[in-house]
């Protein structure tokens, strides 16, 4: 018998799903080290980005293309509330925003991250990602550059579910085809 790697579940395949884990692991870091832990903030930051990750995976497990399409909502309008975070935390500490092409030449986390994403078709178990960069103004960078890549695709994923629906139908639709070819119709 050949050993084969184990299948991977569908959503681990995601570009929207893979760049959400690195995100969900540096906030934690960002939130520990700059927000204070006992207040709302840190609780709605750590949580935000992993609703973020969590949605996709649970929207994917879905039995319907609805509840997926509804999940990966969730998981965007969570990842655009942590965005929200990064931009008031930058206002409120005098931090500048730099634009992604400035982040991306100057924080080498960010291509460490997507050489690890690139690397196979799902995340190792244990990606060996970078640490938040120490100075603030970079790992505030980092995060609203890795944030928006994140948005980006999980648009891209919501709008090509929306397709899917459209031209193949959803749940109820398949349930009432099933039930016509069973009675023969």
């Amino acid at each position: 018998m050949q050993n084969q790697t184990p299948k991977k579940a569908g959503y681990e395949y995601l570009v929207a799903y893979k760049i959400t884990v690195p995100i969900n692991d540096l906030n934690l870091q960002f939130c520990n080290l700059y927000i204070n832990k006992f207040s709302r903030t840190h609780d709605q930051m750590v949580q935000a980005a992993r609703s973020g990750m969590q949605n996709i995976c649970e929207g994917n497990k879905q039995e319907g293309l609805k509840g997926y399409i509804k999940l990966a909502g969730v998981a965007r309008g969570s990842l655009e509330e942590l965005l929200r975070d990064y931009h008031n935390y930058a206002r409120q500490n005098n931090i500048p925003i730099w634009p992604k092409e400035k982040a991306i030449r100057e924080i080498k986390e960010i291509g460490e991250i997507w050489q690890i994403i690139k690397a196979t078709p799902t995340l190792p178990d244990s990606p060996n990602f970078p640490n938040l960069p120490t100075d603030k103004v970079k790992a505030v960078n980092l995060m609203l550059t890795l944030i928006n890549q994140a948005n980006y695709f999980t648009d891209k994923l919501i709008t090509s579910l929306k397709q899917k629906h459209m031209t193949e139908g959803g749940l109820t639709e398949e349930l009432y085809r099933k039930r016509k070819e069973y009675r023969g119709y």
